[in-house]
């Protein structure tokens, strides 16, 4: 989290670079900067969190089914991988 949040300020600081030369308000320049660090930040957030998760799938052709786990350990891993692979529910995707 902090690794994102000094992602964050540090475009905050490179957009704030580039506005300061225009001459805008304060109010207006934060109306720009804090959004931007805030979205930035929350992007990096999101991205670790998609590559730290692992994902199992039904192993049925067709089946959309998945589990997506985060901070599990191997025996975990494993119980989810079959519960994947044996859930009662398959979605089978609709023709058209």
């Amino acid at each position: 989290m902090a690794i994102a949040l000094g992602i964050g300020a540090a475009a905050a600081a490179v957009i704030w670079s580039r506005l300061r030369p225009y001459g805008m308000p304060w109010d207006l320049t934060a109306v720009c900067i804090l959004p931007a660090a805030g979205t930035i930040a929350s992007t990096v957030l999101h991205l670790a969190e998609v590559f730290s998760a692992t994902t199992h799938r039904c192993t049925a052709p067709g089946c959309s089914f998945r589990i997506r786990t985060t901070g599990t350990d191997a025996a975990e891993r494993r119980r989810w991988q079959e519960a994947a692979a044996a859930h009662p529910d398959h979605r089978l995707p609709r023709s058209v």
